[in-house]
């Protein structure tokens, strides 16, 4: 039996059916949505397979059916009528200047006014698209399709520069609008994003819009379910589990626990991020293949001016509608670090509607946590990698002292500028040094206001530390005695480290540790 050819990177339709590409088959649940309504909208993190959605949709209603032999829409599909279909693709674009969108924006209607022979005049950039709607329903006597790919990008783009954010916004605001204001004229309509932008005006005039990207129905509509990885690619499984010396089920685990866990919606099914699975099944390893690079820029501007909680994000309840959208105003980054897929929701209480959030997999959470550090620190993402698994070398080796002279150098880069409180900002970089230590070493972390107790436990040995903000490192050793933090190990045949640390506001940094 052939390799299957894995559709990464693989952003057309045409390309990937008449090239012999995979194809999970998501035709029946499309055949659905298209029956069931005509304005969408779906958000979903970067490499997820929205292109391809689009593609795949301009494919069906331009009536190419011969793409679409075998799948299940084949038969669904009894009409297969010709539609005119403008797509427009802001996906790709680098948008910082304030003619970027403008000329995209430009350019795209002109090519449409030459395919309906419309007229280009000065006029302002959303009656010209009236016009084309109007002209090319016309013309061909079908009502228009309008897929948007990348409609956020430009505001994403531009976040951190509040005038030219808010002239991006207010220019996609007027331009969407067309859509809801020609409707007589419109058969479909799609738009699709990385995020959904709440009130911040490229979204909130469009309410006749159905937004499905947290409905259970369409979960899976881009994404691979775990249903979907049994029935098609159990061969290859196998034969990654050969690769890696292991079982298929144990194939499987590694699987899900590198590349799946994400969840759209409190209810929804599992879905794997396509882009990572599909590079984990063609090269036969669990690498990490998704860079984390999603909106990163507009991520920096807003973790500088936010006092945010890492631990806390990862533990308490959150109501379902602040993820579902992203305010201009808001210093919450929460509703950002789920819907560019850094966070899920892993738990929900329907007594309280609170949503419980985590990393999807072990990829995003190392990636993420990799971001975070260099954010926080004077170490690129490079260096900062190189510099956890020192201090997991040093861990290992039963050096305390070089551990904490290296965790020293951490908090000594730590950038100006950034909202957060000095102890605030110690509880998150303790969390994220050790976070990304435990990857390769036990680590139990709690933390509270009052200090963080650390325990990390390697063959050989076993290191209990305190943290605290206020006091010395001798009045944090001696409540650590006073509490007998050591006593569930006095039995423990490895060496136990015992350390009181205690940390200076003012310098953000640590002050002194004592091991005992």
């Amino acid at each position: 039996m052939s390799e299957k050819k894995y559709p990464v990177g693989i952003r057309d339709f045409g390309k990937l059916r008449s090239e012999g590409y995979f194809y999970v088959d998501k035709t029946a649940q499309i055949y659905k949505m298209i029956n069931a309504g005509s304005h969408y909208f779906l958000h979903r993190p970067r490499r997820f397979g929205k292109s391809l959605l689009v593609s795949m949709l301009e494919a069906f209603f331009l009536g190419k059916k011969e793409l679409f032999e075998g799948l299940a829409i084949e038969t669904l599909e009894k009409e297969w009528t010709v539609r005119p279909v403008l797509h427009l693709d802001l996906s790709v674009q680098k948008y910082d200047t304030q003619d970027s969108l403008e000329n995209q924006l430009n350019g795209t209607l002109a090519e449409w006014e030459k395919r309906y022979g419309t007229e280009t005049v000065e006029k302002s950039l959303p009656i010209r698209f009236a016009g084309i709607i109007e002209q090319a329903c016309l013309k061909e006597g079908q009502r228009v399709v309008i897929l948007v790919d990348g409609y956020d990008k430009p505001v994403l783009d531009a976040m951190g520069n509040e005038t030219l954010c808010e002239s991006f916004r207010n220019m996609l605001e007027a331009f969407y609008c067309v859509t809801k204001n020609a409707d007589e004229h419109i058969e479909f309509t799609l738009l699709v994003g990385t995020s959904r932008m709440g009130d911040s005006g490229a979204f909130s005039g469009l309410d006749n819009m159905i937004d499905i990207s947290m409905q259970t129905e369409y979960a899976d509509i881009c994404g691979i379910s775990e249903q979907e990885l049994r029935d098609n690619f159990t061969s290859e499984i196998n034969k990654l589990a050969t690769a890696r010396e292991i079982t298929p089920a144990e194939a499987y685990a590694e699987l899900r626990k590198h590349y799946g866990g994400y969840h759209f919606g409190h209810d929804a099914l599992e879905v794997y991020n396509p882009f990572s699975l599909f590079n984990a099944l063609k090269s036969k390893a669990f690498g990490n293949y998704r860079l984390i690079t999603d909106a990163s820029a507009y991520l920096t501007e807003l973790l500088k001016k936010s006092s945010y909680d890492l631990d806390e994000i990862l533990n308490i309840g959150v109501p379902e509608s602040v993820l579902m959208g992203i305010h201009a105003s808001s210093d919450n980054p929460v509703s950002v670090f789920y819907q560019t897929g850094y966070l899920t929701i892993r738990d929900y209480d329907p007594s309280l509607k609170l949503c419980t959030l985590g990393f999807p997999d072990c990829e995003v959470e190392q990636g993420f946590m990799n971001f975070l550090l260099s954010f926080h620190t004077r170490f690129n993402k490079t260096e900062a990698a190189f510099e956890i698994q020192k201090c997991v070398h040093e861990v290992r080796m039963g050096q305390p002292n070089a551990f904490f002279h290296r965790l020293q150098s951490f908090f000594a880069g730590t950038p100006h500028g950034l909202a957060c409180a000095s102890e605030l900002h110690c509880r998150n970089m303790l969390f994220v040094v050790f976070r990304l230590m435990s990857f390769s070493i036990e680590v139990e972390y709690h933390s509270s206001k009052e200090c963080i107790d650390l325990i990390l436990q390697t063959d050989s040995y076993i290191y209990i530390m305190k943290f605290m903000p206020e006091g010395t490192a001798e009045e944090v050793v001696a409540q650590m005695n006073e509490e007998k933090h050591a006593l569930s190990f006095a039995t423990n045949q490895r060496r136990v480290f015992k350390i009181g640390v205690n940390f200076n506001n003012k310098t953000r940094n640590i002050e002194r540790w004592i091991v005992e």
